[in-house]
């Protein structure tokens, strides 16, 4: 017997160096939607874009990564 299932959504932040995990707030909203969402809280967020889905331990990760560069 084949079983679908859905996979949990799990989002990660870099942020000063430190991973943050992010759950998932509402899985019908769209990856952007979520980040919006987060960016209230990670104002970073708001010039990141999001990598490539990654799916590990019965679960999709999405990256948001900060577009921002450094100088010097």
């Amino acid at each position: 017997m084949l079983l679908a299932t859905q996979l949990e959504r799990i989002f990660i932040l870099k942020d000063n160096g430190q991973e943050i995990r992010l759950t998932d707030p509402e899985p019908k909203w769209s990856v952007e939607a979520v980040m919006n969402f987060y960016a209230n809280t990670y104002p970073i967020l708001t010039t990141a874009k999001v990598s490539t889905p990654h799916i590990k331990d019965d679960t999709i990760q999405y990256r948001f990564e900060s577009v921002m560069g450094t100088k010097g």
